[in-house]
């Protein structure tokens, strides 16, 4: 445990000077570790991964293999958003896999959010498995691991989903970002060059959507829950929300409701949305939205997201609900 505590010595980085001297070092350190060697990473395009990836492309360039697993339950944009900085602007060696069959069919007709997320999560490992098996060379495994994952857990950041990969693959591990706490890895995202975007986005749970999806995942739910949540994120960008709020989405629940769109009668789903204010997520407070901007809001999905006829806002605190709806 000890190689795992943070030395009393680190300054917390809060300035840009601060995190290019821990760029620099953490450089030196990588080159040495790594050398002529090939590292593996699993780029989510969270904000861990995607800073671990940045740092190690500027050490190691294309020694880096970094995989993207699409799974299908992303928010709207984000795939092409990895490829686009990463493979693009970054000239990463990036293997992009899109599994959007793969993981849907697995969860087909599944409704209990525990076996959800162990599905996703044992889909992850076994995609991601797959595809390191084809690359020769891989001697590292890469990880964003931060400080708060090994004060709690003590051990391999389970959210990643790569603690399960086979022992023979035999990796050894690249940490980076371990001694850091998550205010420290943003300002070290945003000196390695990665959009504010990327750097700043709230917190996104390991499943995705897939928990956001109520009940049995379909497709058009899916989709609904991904349209809705961009409508969001978009009108509280624009009414200087986005960095007031600590967590807000969308979810859509497994059920219909009758509504009238266009003098016709319909039959269609709710989306359901949740704005909450914390400092330790032990705790949630609601945040409140002003009265127009959520008719605004209302009208925009009404309107614009297929198969949805009504909008409801979630007033309840954590305790009694939890952040998320599963």
């Amino acid at each position: 445990m000890e190689n795992n505590k943070r030395p009393e010595s680190m300054a917390r980085i809060t300035t840009k000077a601060l995190a290019d001297s821990f760029i620099s070092e953490q450089v030196k350190l990588l080159k040495k570790q790594v050398g002529s060697k090939k590292v593996l990473l699993a780029l989510s395009g969270g904000v861990d991964s995607s800073v671990v990836a940045a740092l190690l492309i500027k050490a190691i360039g294309k020694q880096l293999v970094c995989v993207h697993v699409n799974h299908g339950l992303l928010r709207k944009g984000e795939p092409e958003q990895v490829v686009e900085v990463f493979r693009n602007q970054m000239n990463a060696n990036l293997v992009y896999v899109d599994a959007v069959d793969r993981f849907l069919t697995k969860l087909e007709n599944v409704s209990d959010p525990e076996k959800k997320r162990k599905i996703i999560g044992a889909e992850f490992i076994r995609v991601f498995e797959e595809e390191a098996r084809k690359l020769d060379g891989i001697e590292f495994l890469a990880q964003g691991t931060i400080y708060p994952d090994i004060i709690e857990s003590v051990g391999v950041k389970a959210h990643h989903n790569v603690g399960g990969l086979p022992d023979d693959l035999k990796f050894e591990l690249v940490e980076p970002l371990k001694f850091l706490y998550k205010d420290e890895v943003r300002v070290v995202g945003s000196a390695l060059g990665l959009p504010d975007g990327m750097v700043y986005r709230q917190p996104f749970p390991g499943p995705g959507l897939g928990v956001r999806c109520l009940g049995a995942i379909t497709r058009d739910r899916l989709e609904a829950v991904r349209e809705s949540d961009a409508i969001l994120r978009e009108e509280f960008a624009k009414h200087g929300l986005e960095g007031k709020v600590w967590q807000y989405f969308t979810a859509v629940p497994d059920f219909k409701s009758v509504g009238v769109k266009d003098g016709a009668r319909t039959f269609a789903y709710p989306v359901i949305i949740r704005a909450v204010n914390t400092t330790d997520a032990m705790t949630a407070t609601i945040e409140e939205i002003p009265y127009e901007l959520l008719k605004h809001i209302t009208k925009r999905i009404t309107t614009e997201v297929k198969g949805v006829n009504r909008v409801l806002y979630d007033l309840t605190p954590k305790p009694s609900g939890t952040i998320e709806w599963e």
